[in-house]
């Protein structure tokens, strides 16, 4: 039976990796009773000082993914991260519910005419762009919320 819970998130620069140490000690500490598996954690695939190849990587990763009962995945950034959209293809397939954050403040205003009227000049977007495909993989399989508190609560509802 699948019982940890697969982190996904960006994970190579000092930004990325902080934040992440900052959500998964607020997953930790929230569900204590629970694994978690953090890509940025494993130093076998994960030290960039030592060498692992794409197959390693590739298969570390999604065995780890495929024993989850849970992915909890950050999908913040100018893009989802590469390696997060295809876990979350996999997660998707293998039926693992997805939870995914996506608080970038742009989000705000949605009911500003200003900002809605600004969509019809071109290159004036005021929001944020997701790719809806693997948006719409997410949503099929779990929810994307815009806060750390509603992801939180939200990968509960889960355990």
């Amino acid at each position: 039976m699948s019982t940890q819970i697969y982190y996904a998130a960006p994970l190579f620069s000092n930004m990325e990796k902080q934040y992440n140490n900052y959500l998964v000690a607020k997953l930790r500490k929230r569900f204590p009773a629970e694994t978690f598996y953090v890509p940025q954690e494993q130093g076998d695939i994960n030290n960039k000082s030592l060498y692992a190849d794409s197959k390693q990587i590739a298969l570390y990763d999604t065995n780890a993914l495929l024993s989850s009962k849970l992915m909890a995945a950050v999908l913040d950034g100018p893009v989802i991260d590469v390696g997060v959209a295809s876990e979350i293809g996999i997660a998707y397939q293998a039926g693992i519910p997805i939870v995914g954050l996506f608080s970038d403040s742009r989000q705000q205003g949605a009911d500003n005419q200003e900002k809605l009227n600004a969509l019809k000049d071109v290159a004036e977007s005021q929001f944020p762009y997701a790719n809806l495909y693997t948006i719409g993989l997410v949503k099929l399989n779990g929810f994307v919320l815009a806060t750390e508190e509603d992801w939180l609560d939200k990968i509960d509802t889960y355990l």
